[in-house]
């Protein structure tokens, strides 16, 4: 549905660790504004007001779904809260904006994506780096083929802290490495696999290792740590013609594409060429991805279309975190991707 508003008047629902960056953006965005903030703290409240003078603060959230004079909410709450109060906003014909991820658990996630499609509302999910020039520009080496077929894709996401205490490092950066690997294949998993260790507090998952198969036949592999002597952020394909790195570690050179490969000459006689060709470094815009996001977002509410990351790509993701978990649970198991889906959806 299309809106009409000539400025998105957002309503934002917490002023935590994310909140302040949601707020700043939204501000900033040409066509939207932010009319209002919601949270439990009186003292992150305060911040608010003190940081952004013109907008209003409270701490009844309902009070700011209520709103006439908000066109959309933006959620960035526990995980918990998700399905609550986006089934709330948009009962009051609010456009919403979730963060990452978009539900705790498949049913939820379902049930979010189903109260959007009914108010006729724009649903989208924060998953940043899909936005993320970076991630971008590989994902257009691939739309172009210069890498040729994925073999493989493997990612680190790693740092030492930040640990939670409600859920594990899987819910926690998992969601980055998951939506920026089903944006690169654009395809779903068909199996899912992992494993992992609570070393710091029983029962919560400090480090694990997540490997998805896909129908193409590519495979796709994470190691996520709170528990790591450094911090890094990168992520390597390897295609048929070329390999890629997107390393976020490094802003000067984001992305490296290495003609590298292996090349079979003989079958018969197993002799294999192995190909160390050019590096180069294309050029990726220094545009914030958040930036870039929200004002997809606003886009997304004024033309109708779907975002990037709307309710049924976050709703991919919740389901191979999901899988994922049955898998740890049941000591790696390769649990297959499908068969859960299509479980959740029969209930």
């Amino acid at each position: 549905m299309t809106s009409l508003v000539s400025e998105l008047r957002v309503g934002v629902i917490g002023a935590g660790y994310w909140g302040p960056n949601l707020i700043r953006n939204f501000s900033e965005a040409p066509g939207g504004t932010v009319v209002g903030v919601a949270d439990l703290s009186e003292e992150r409240l305060g911040a608010i007001r003190k940081r952004f003078p013109a907008v209003r603060t409270t701490t009844d959230a309902h009070e700011l779904v209520r709103d006439a004079a908000v066109d959309a909410i933006c959620i960035a709450t526990p995980i918990s809260t998700h399905r609550p109060l986006a089934e709330e906003a948009f009962a009051a014909g609010k456009h919403v904006f979730v963060e990452k991820p978009l539900a705790g658990t498949v049913e939820d996630a379902e049930a979010i994506v189903r109260a959007a499609s009914a108010a006729r509302r724009t649903l989208m999910v924060g998953h940043t780096f899909v936005y993320n020039p970076a991630v971008t520009k590989v994902r257009d080496l691939l739309e172009r083929g210069e890498l040729g077929d994925v073999h493989y894709v493997h990612s680190q996401r790693v740092n030492l802290g930040l640990h939670q205490f409600d859920f594990n490092v899987l819910w926690d950066l998992g969601p980055h490495d998951v939506s920026i690997t089903l944006y690169w294949l654009d395809q779903e998993p068909e199996w899912v696999q992992c494993v992992g260790g609570s070393f710091i507090q029983d029962g919560i998952e400090d480090v694990v290792f997540l490997t998805m198969g896909f129908p193409s036949g590519a495979l796709a592999h994470a190691h996520l740590s709170w528990l790591a002597p450094s911090k890094i952020r990168n992520m390597t394909v390897v295609g048929s013609k070329k390999m890629a790195v997107y390393d976020d570690g490094q802003p000067a050179e984001r992305v490296k594409v290495y003609d590298h490969g292996v090349d079979l000459l003989a079958a018969e006689e197993l002799r294999r060429s192995y190909r160390s060709g050019d590096i180069h470094s294309p050029r990726v815009a220094e545009t914030e991805a958040l930036q870039l996001e929200v004002r997809h977002f606003i886009e997304s509410v004024r033309t109708g279309r779907p975002p990037r990351s709307d309710g049924e790509a976050g709703l991919r993701v919740v389901r191979v975190l999901d899988a994922a978990m049955r898998s740890l649970r049941a000591n790696g198991t390769r649990v297959a991707y499908r068969v859960a889906a299509a479980a959740s959806a029969a209930r």
